[in-house]
């Protein structure tokens, strides 16, 4: 259902609030660049800092943007069940084409409590549902066999997997049918999860290269796997280093400041790049001619 190459979108800010003229800029950018698809109100849009007005108010600010040129899977995830129909209700009535929904952070549910929690959701709102199974910040990991179980569901279309262990995924892989999308959530390991039945990425450095991360997809499920592995590695350290640079989205954001497409602000507890990592995205970008990319209308200066 939803193949390619989906940008998990920064949530620009300015003065303290969302920056929406830089985030229109951002998302016309993508558009034009090729994107398949946009995820705001995710990890990288800094989601548990947004008040829950803001947080239902950026999801509908990118709809009307977007005006369904491309999928919109909006970010809707808490620790609260309660909590995450409300915000998975209110994307549906914004006109978002999806849900992308993030294990419970903190509780640490047990599996039971996983399959309660997401079949909660699903039974409650009907609209296309994504797993987000990153247990690197939810404590807890989604096991191939929960992942399988709530695979049944209709609304649940699939799992954004960031757990990085391949052998998992190949096993949520066999388990679950063939048309339960398993998407990348993790920019340096795409490839491989391509080559095991992968059939997206939600991207965080597709910021930068749209065109390029959607091509890497797409190239791949065309069979035209060469010419995926080629542009896959041509990026491969600019990759790397934007996202081993600092925590996510620390080292998207600085890149897009030296674009001069967003302020530098962020909100605590995140804080900006050290001078050596933004010299090292800065050194990154350059070798790719990022540096001198054109500063859509509304962005930040």
């Amino acid at each position: 259902m939803f193949r390619g190459a989906y940008t998990a979108l920064v949530t620009p800010f300015k003065n303290g609030k969302v920056d929406y003229a830089a985030l229109e800029a951002l998302v016309e950018q993508q558009i034009a660049g090729g994107i398949d698809g946009l995820v705001p109100c995710g990890t990288t849009g800094e989601s548990p800092t947004l008040t829950d007005k803001e947080h239902d108010e950026v999801i509908a600010f990118v709809v009307k943007t977007v005006r369904k040129r491309v999928p919109v899977i909006a970010g809707t995830g808490s620790n609260s069940t309660a909590e995450a129909i409300d915000r998975t209700r209110h994307a549906k009535e914004a006109g978002a084409d999806a849900a992308l929904l993030v294990s419970p952070y903190y509780n640490k549910p047990n599996q039971r409590g996983l399959i309660a929690h997401f079949e909660a959701i699903a039974n409650a709102v009907d609209i296309p549902q994504i797993l987000y199974n990153i247990p690197g910040r939810s404590v807890i990991n989604m096991n191939p066999e929960t992942i399988a179980e709530l695979a049944k569901h209709r609304n649940i279309v699939g799992i954004k997997e960031a757990s990085g262990n391949l052998e998992q995924m190949i096993k949520v892989r066999a388990l679950c049918p063939a048309d339960f999308d398993l998407i990348s959530g993790d920019d340096t390991i795409t490839l491989p999860i391509l080559s095991i039945g992968g059939v997206g990425v939600i991207s965080v450095t597709s910021h930068l290269l749209p065109g390029e991360t959607s091509k890497i997809v797409h190239s791949y499920l065309d069979g035209k796997i060469q010419e995926s592995k080629n542009l896959f590695f041509k990026y491969n350290d600019l990759v790397k280093t934007v996202m081993g640079a600092d925590v996510n989205p620390v080292g998207i954001k600085t890149a897009l400041v030296l674009r001069k497409q967003i302020a530098e602000e962020y909100r605590l507890p995140l804080v900006p790049a050290t001078a050596e990592a933004k010299e090292s995205i800065r050194k990154q970008l350059d070798i790719h001619n990022l540096l001198s990319a054109p500063v859509a209308a509304g962005s930040a200066r």
